[in-house]
């Protein structure tokens, strides 16, 4: 759960724009080039643990792997708050929820 100000922060994903139109990953933008091998050329979006750690969820203490967020899915779900900022999105008051 991310609140809409949180929404533009998210990564991009690795698959390819429908259309190709405003698409950035096509050889006509510059994005892509033919036989390139792509090990070598996105080392920059690739997780390194000796530069990077994964952050901690506050609440549970368990790994988060979603970039810039301080809250772990099932914590931010349960207290019905944005995974990355912490602000309330949803009352969960009258919910049925469990631990499990």
């Amino acid at each position: 759960m991310v609140c809409e100000k949180c929404q533009k922060k998210l990564g991009s994903v690795i698959t390819p724009d429908t259309w190709k139109d405003g698409a950035r990953n096509t050889t006509e933008s510059g994005g892509r080039k033919i036989n390139e091998n792509k090990l070598l050329t996105s080392k920059k979006n690739r997780f390194n643990p000796y530069t990077t750690r994964f952050v901690e969820c506050r609440i549970c203490r368990t790994k988060v792997h979603q970039a810039g967020s301080n809250f772990c899915q099932g914590c931010a779900y349960k207290k019905g708050i944005c995974a990355m900022c912490g602000k309330k999105i949803l009352d969960t008051k009258s919910y049925c929820q469990s631990s499990a």
